[in-house]
């Protein structure tokens, strides 16, 4: 058995060891999150007009929208995203992944009458997951400091550039009447909130941090194809 004092000992110890982490990852928050202050006044923005709009209407949608059809819409707005994941993967030099793009958009548009049904995802065609702020990381630049957009959530400098470019991939732009745009924008607003119902649940804690966290971790992960531990 322990004598008390090395019971102290070990004590003091781990809470050495506890404050050092705690240390260092304020010290890594600040790296990151410089505008916190700022971050999390648009957060509370954010998070009060998702309260009350959009999170009632994604709960509404998902109420009333059998699963099958929900599915089906879903499986639209990805066959559209495909077009960004093509075009990011080969600025990125991913010729495979590209061929994989490929095919997926020509078998779900065809086969899948237009992406309402996935055949390419059951025909071993996975879907990849690219966009231009990734791109930038691939290309060498740092994702600089965490930030919140307004009505568009977390994001970083180098993600919020990406933004750009990418939205001159997707059909938004090139839509007429305003109001036929307009509809199709908030379709898919809503139907990706509604996916998100969810993982909401396992939000714990501070709901800034743990946001931020997260989407800091799963930018890394994405930006670097799963190699996040390269460095160490």
């Amino acid at each position: 058995m322990f004598s008390v004092g090395k019971k102290w000992a070990l004590g003091r110890g781990v809470g050495v060891l506890l404050a050092g982490v705690l240390a260092f990852s304020s010290v890594q928050a600040a790296e990151e999150d410089p505008f916190e202050s700022v971050n999390r006044a648009v957060f509370r923005f954010n998070d009060t007009l998702d309260t009350y709009t959009l999170k009632p209407l994604a709960k509404g949608y998902q109420k009333v929208t059998p699963d099958f059809v929900e599915q089906r819409v879903t499986n639209v707005f990805a066959n559209l995203g495909d077009v960004i994941n093509l075009s990011n993967n080969l600025l990125q030099g991913k010729v495979r992944d590209a061929g994989v793009d490929t095919s997926r958009l020509l078998f779900n548009t065809t086969f899948g009458v237009l992406g309402l049904f996935d055949v390419a995802t059951e025909m071993g065609l996975a879907r990849n997951d690219e966009d231009f702020g990734q791109t930038l990381g691939v290309w060498g630049f740092g994702s600089g400091p965490y930030i919140v957009l307004p009505l568009l959530g977390p994001s970083s400098v180098r993600d919020a550039v990406g933004r750009v470019p990418d939205a001159y991939l997707q059909p938004y732009p090139y839509i007429s009447p305003v109001s036929a745009r307009n509809t199709l924008f908030a379709a898919e607003l809503v139907d990706t909130r509604a996916q998100l119902l969810a993982a909401e649940r396992m939000i714990t804690g501070d709901r800034y941090v743990f946001i931020r966290n997260a989407y800091l971790q799963n930018r890394e992960f994405r930006t670097r194809d799963g190699e996040v531990f390269d460095d160490f």
